[in-house]
């Protein structure tokens, strides 16, 4: 379970700041008075080991930015001040800390109260304590790594057809120099092929502490045509898709720059031929004609609470039942389309999710399975009624999620916890495999094999993304 209010009274009294909690300070301000209008002030939470989730037990640090010289500023939980006195904002506004989470805290995210005083300013900062999940069952899978394949793994895919895996990579933040499609022998990961998108025409290629070299057409998310010989990748930063082929890695079609807002995930039914892509922070999903290569139509989802809006991520498809399923990182909830028609069948609420970023399904059941990054949970829902089915907490940073039909299992790639959790249809955990650091995605393989990628996105060197192969044992 994730919800605050049913957790709220096991932090309460056991957040500690500098060394215990204090009653309220005397003479404060007087109420209705100095308000401050025009602050942006801000408080971040994490843990005091860089990169990590903050679990019970552990250390937080937390930094605070847009405060006013001098300003007095208090944490709450609640009613109650998690500090021994104010905190005074520095010279240039900002402040910082440490508190320790209790060992018998639940898991969550927790509602701070910020107060600044002279002027007057409140505000609430969420404080995420993640589940921290055992690894186990590892002896029931066969797990492989390779290693030194390239940095920056984002997204894989295997292809049936040519017993052939495509994996894609990019480091950094725009300009984006350094990405690659990667063609792998799926049982040995000997490369193949390998190739760099092409650069961006007019692209600014200065920028701070810039090593030099074009700015290019980073892929991010990946699926295969196997009936066409091709591979569709996303071009996230650049708004757009390309085409390769599988064969050569030879460039097919790079559309243009804004094609697809933010294009994040795409999926391919070979038989329609047709490529399905996610326009993350928009409420929309663009389609293609695979053989032509033009776009076709654009399917808008709306979001079922007024006044929100649709964010499509994650996809996930089943040709047979011509049925996408497209997850909503805004609001929280899952939206089926119809493919024969183009149009929104269901759109379901997820309860219980923060973040709903990754989707997939059960072909035979229908059921829908949701990860949800920000709840560090998955979610299964019947695909009929959307009713809830299980909520289970999988690890910090619930990312991708992959249903193996074969074996009837769900792997979820955990990026926060380094772990990739399997459940049964039930949303039953029979294991949590690791390390797996930093883990990013998952794509289903040949005959129940799962393969999961790393993503250190960092200067940490090849050595730091890994690729993982899992298979059930007998």
């Amino acid at each position: 379970m994730t919800s605050v209010g049913r957790h709220a009274r096991h932090l309460a009294l056991g957040l500690l700041l500098a060394g215990g909690l204090f009653a309220a300070e005397a003479g404060a301000q007087t109420a209705f008075s100095t308000l401050d209008r025009s602050t942006e002030a801000q408080i971040r939470f994490s843990a005091s080991e860089q990169g990590k989730p903050i679990l019970a037990g552990s250390e937080v640090t937390f930094t605070g930015q847009g405060f006013q010289p001098g300003q007095k500023v208090k944490l709450l939980y609640g009613t109650t001040p998690l500090s021994d006195e104010a905190l005074t904002a520095d010279g240039e506004g900002q402040i910082e800390g440490r508190l320790t989470i209790p060992e018998e805290a639940a898991f969550g995210t927790y509602p701070i109260i910020v107060v600044a005083e002279e002027p007057y300013y409140a505000t609430v900062a969420d404080l995420k304590v993640s589940p921290e999940v055992p690894l186990s069952g590892q002896d029931d899978f066969a797990v492989d790594e390779a290693t030194g394949i390239a940095r920056g793994l984002y997204q894989s895919a295997y292809s049936a057809g040519n017993d052939a895996l495509f994996v894609t990579s990019s480091i950094g933040r725009p300009p984006v120099r350094e990405s690659e499609i990667v063609k792998l022998d799926p049982e040995t990961f000997e490369v193949l092929a390998r190739i760099s998108p092409a650069a961006v025409p007019g692209a600014d290629d200065a920028g701070e502490g810039d090593t030099g070299g074009p700015s290019v057409f980073a892929v991010y998310g990946i699926a295969l045509d196997d009936a066409k010989d091709t591979l569709w990748v996303t071009n996230t930063r650049q708004d757009t898709v390309a085409v390769y082929q599988q064969s050569d890695l030879s460039l097919v079609k790079q559309f243009d720059p804004g094609t697809v807002t933010h294009a994040r995930d795409v999926r391919i039914d070979s038989g329609a031929g047709r490529a399905y892509v996610s326009a993350t922070g928009t409420p929309e999903v663009v389609v293609f004609d695979t053989e032509t290569l033009e776009p076709v139509t654009t399917i808008e989802i709306k979001a079922l609470g007024r006044g929100q809006q649709f964010s499509a991520a994650s996809l996930s498809l089943d040709p047979e039942a011509k049925r996408l399923y497209v997850a909503s990182l805004s609001t929280d909830e899952v939206a089926v389309i119809d493919t024969e028609t183009n149009t929104v069948e269901k759109v379901f609420p997820v309860p219980g999710a923060r973040s709903a970023i990754g989707v997939s399904h059960d072909p035979e059941t229908g059921r829908i399975f949701v990860a949800a990054q920000g709840s560090d949970n998955l979610v299964v829902l019947d695909g009929d009624s959307g009713a809830v089915i299980a909520d289970t907490s999988v690890g910090a940073g619930a990312l991708n999620v992959a249903f193996d039909p074969v074996n009837r299992l769900a792997y979820v790639s955990n990026r926060g916890a380094g772990t990739i959790a399997v459940t049964d249809p039930d949303g039953n955990i029979v294991a949590n495999l690791g390390p797996a650091p930093l883990a990013n995605h998952v794509a289903l393989g040949k005959d129940g094999t799962v393969y999961a990628v790393d993503n250190s996105s960092g200067p940490g060197g090849e050595d730091s993304d890994t690729i993982l192969r899992i298979r059930p044992q007998e």
